[in-house]
């Protein structure tokens, strides 16, 4: 059994291991002892703590509570106030902290039972006094109820105190009990345990020094050249007479392969060779990838096709240095592909080409021209060019291509690849995005902004008159008689007559003249740089405009309709949101509507 050196060591090391073993389970037992114990006389500090909090903060109460009466200065009521609050927090911490400890914690219900009243008592007679009754307050601090109250609370509190700082030093003591414990444990432990880690040391020395000799020196041997050199001496052990015999069919092995040491060092080198250039290509290809991420995070958080094409600029240089050419986009009609933008000096045809102008939207695959009559030259090519399409593809849909001149190399169609894909992606995402962008502030029956974007971009024009001292103006108006259209000719007719209305209004105020649809029949204008007077004029071009407007509808003439106007300026002590704002110019409205409706009244904003 132990002719094994690891049965052996296995034996002494388990004896070791359990000795180890029970020190460790004794040092950690008697340190989380001696720390609960600490933890406990931590807890009994913060207990004692708290209560000299909680009687400090009444004391200093009453002390403001006198000297407001006393003096009638308002500022001792405040910090009173304060005092208050805090002793009133101080009580609610203390009863959470003694829970764990069924009598004091009994004992702290009782004084913040009495707190309580006399924290009642202060404040009611701090409410007197700020109410001007002094004198009630002085009689209250007279008679001596709240100094009763408050020895009797101070005897309970000196009660609880003691009862705190006699179980702190009974906890105290058993901690220093048991760092005594660890200690000792320490001090006799710790040589056991060393004691028996050097006789399982002794042990392996005695079991490996002399059999790991033998086998040393055979092995020098063979590094020195002698490839006879075998390990004949009797070991001792299973394991080294193992290894022993492992070490000899080891040198018998080595004398077989040196002499096919030449093939294999010409094997490695074209293998490292390989891997070598491998790991080029790898890494390349990784830093081409990291480039084509950053761009392709940078396209998807464009907002405009101006930051789109400045991304592209950039970026694709860099990804196919050398290589000048164009993005190329389907219009909104898609009739047409016109230049997003161009790169490395190459400048793109403004006026763009029909989608049937090149053979790569039409085979929806690349197209290159890589000599001239190497093959069929798009449309949209010089004849004699050296280029290269690539369509760009999204769900199946040809939305737009890339021109490159020049030839793309094996490792360059790799990057073209990913990068098609991406700036697909980003071309969907950007259209995707302009159109939600417009389902959001736009009414879809008239297709003014809505109310929410009025309300946002009023925000933001009041701001800016703030800033820049400009004038603001706002309209209120709605049709005439509306409901008359409804309930006539059906609510279709009715739809009809806001629309025509909304495209007079669009088409007579000016490009930075907002135009909203309010709410039904009702329609507001936020007019930048403008007072109330100078826009009155145009308002009234509006107003006779609509006036004019022949409606008809499904055959039928709905005759003439008319809208009524409020206009009212922004004033710098009205509130930023423009509520104020809108409620004067509604207010101008309703008097047009008043005063015999088709007409416009101007409202200015009452003096403060």
């Amino acid at each position: 059994m132990f002719n094994s050196l690891s049965t052996r060591i296995a034996a002494f090391g388990a004896l070791v291991f359990v000795a180890v073993l029970s020190l460790i389970w004794m040092l950690v037992d008697a340190s989380i002892q001696t720390r609960d114990s600490f933890r406990w006389v931590s807890h009994s500090a913060e207990v004692i703590e708290t209560m000299d909090d909680a009687l400090s903060a009444l004391r200093e109460a009453e002390s403001g509570q006198r000297g407001f009466v006393l003096t009638r200065n308002a500022s001792f009521a405040d910090p009173a106030d304060a005092r208050v609050a805090v002793a009133r927090d101080a009580m609610v911490r203390l009863d959470r902290l003694t829970a764990d400890n069924p009598t004091q914690n009994m004992r702290a219900r009782e004084l913040r039972s009495l707190m309580d009243r006399r924290m009642a008592m202060l404040s009611g007679t701090l409410a007197d006094a700020r109410m001007g009754d002094y004198d009630k307050a002085r009689t209250a601090i007279a008679s001596g109820a709240g100094r009763d109250l408050m020895t009797m609370l101070t005897l309970r509190i000196d009660s609880f105190l003691a009862e705190e700082r006699a179980l702190r030093l009974t906890r105290i003591d058993a901690a220093d009990r048991r760092l005594g414990w660890v200690r000792q444990l320490a001090l006799v432990g710790g040589p056991i345990v060393a004691l028996a880690i050097l006789s399982v040391s002794l042990l392996l020395i005695w079991g490996i020094r002399r059999p790991a000799g033998v086998i040393s020196r055979a092995m020098t041997a063979l590094g020195e050249g002698d490839r006879s050199t075998r390990v004949t001496t009797a070991m001792g052990s299973r394991e080294f007479a193992r290894l022993a015999s492992g070490y000899n069919a080891m040198a018998d092995q080595l004398q077989a392969a040196v002499a096919d040491q030449g093939r294999s060092e010409q094997e490695l080198k074209a293998a490292h060779g390989e891997l070598l250039r491998n790991s080029n290509i790898l890494r390349e290809r990784g830093e081409v990838i990291e480039l084509l991420g950053g761009m392709a995070h940078r396209m998807q958080a464009a907002r405009t096709d101006e930051e789109l094409a400045q991304v592209i600029r950039v970026f694709m240089p860099r990804v196919l240095p050398g290589i000048p050419g164009a993005l190329y986009a389907h219009n909104n009609s898609r009739n047409l592909l016109v230049p997003i933008t161009g790169w490395s000096g190459f400048t793109p045809a403004e006026d763009g080409f029909a989608p049937d102008q090149c053979w790569a939207l039409r085979r929806g695959q690349s197209h290159c021209v890589t000599q001239p009559g190497g093959d069929i030259v798009c449309g949209h090519v010089d004849r004699q060019a050296i280029y290269h399409c690539e369509p760009l593809l999204a769900g199946g849909e040809v939305i737009g291509t890339l021109y490159l001149e020049g030839v793309i190399g094996e490792e360059s169609g790799f990057r073209l690849t990913v990068m098609a894909e991406n700036i697909s992606s980003a071309l969907v995402n950007h259209r995707l995005q302009r159109g939600l962008r417009e389902q959001t502030i736009r009414d879809p029956l008239t297709g003014l902004f809505n109310r929410r974007y009025m309300e946002e971009a009023l925000t933001i024009e009041i701001a800016r008159a703030r800033r820049s001292a400009v004038p603001l103006s706002a309209v209120m108006c709605d049709v005439d008689h509306f409901k008359r259209f409804n309930d006539e000719f059906g609510h279709e007719a009715g739809d009809v007559v806001l629309q025509a209305v909304a495209h007079e209004m669009r088409s007579r105020f000016r490009d930075g003249d907002i135009v909203c649809r309010y709410g039904g029949e009702e329609f507001a204008v936020i007019a930048p740089g403008t007072t109330a007077q100078a826009l009155a004029g145009r308002v009234e071009d509006v107003r006779k405009g609509i006036a004019e407007i022949v409606l008809r509808h499904g055959g039928r003439a709905l005759g003439s309709t008319s809208m009524s106007f409020g206009i009212a300026t922004w004033d710098e002590n009205m509130a930023g949101d423009g509520a104020a704002l809108l409620q004067l110019a509604d207010a101008a409205l309703y008097r047009a509507k008043r005063e015999g409706r088709n007409r416009t009244v101007i409202d200015m904003p009452q003096a403060a």
